[in-house]
């Protein structure tokens, strides 16, 4: 890997946290999200995918999580990305799926990882939290 490939995913990550925690929080719509995932490469999806299923563990998703997510998604709850989300434990594998699968699985990870993370953020970190992606500024919204 060349050092350019290495910052080129280090930028890719903190991109992504930045695009996937605006969805969660209300700063970015999930048309305008999933609209910024469309426009990365095959890889780079992949990528993405990979990182939101990390995020989505992180904030110990449950199948309950799964179904409130997939049905904000816009997702059909019998596409293959919601029915491995609602599965008990949740399944992964998210990036394995077919290309014309990535949109379906940006839409529902992200949507899952917002129920999972807005109910952590009441409960553990209201009002003393640390963690900057819990706090991002309302001018942080692009169009």
């Amino acid at each position: 890997m060349t050092e350019s490939s290495g910052e080129d995913a280090r930028a890719l990550r903190r991109e992504t946290e930045r695009v996937v925690n605006e969805v969660a929080q209300g700063l970015r719509m999930l048309d305008d999200g999933a609209a910024w995932f469309s426009c990365l490469s095959p890889a780079g999806r992949q990528e993405v995918l990979r990182e939101i299923a990390g995020y989505a563990m992180q904030a110990h998703i449950t199948a309950a999580d799964g179904r409130a997510g997939v049905a904000r998604s816009g997702v059909k709850p019998t596409a293959n990305p919601s029915v491995m989300i609602c599965m008990d434990p949740p399944r992964s594998g998210f990036a394995g799926l077919p290309a014309d699968e990535h949109v379906k699985a940006f839409r529902v990870l992200v949507s899952v990882f917002a129920v999972a993370d807005t109910r952590r953020r009441q409960k553990y970190c209201k009002g003393t939290c640390g963690h900057a992606w819990h706090n991002l500024p309302a001018a942080a919204q692009e169009p």
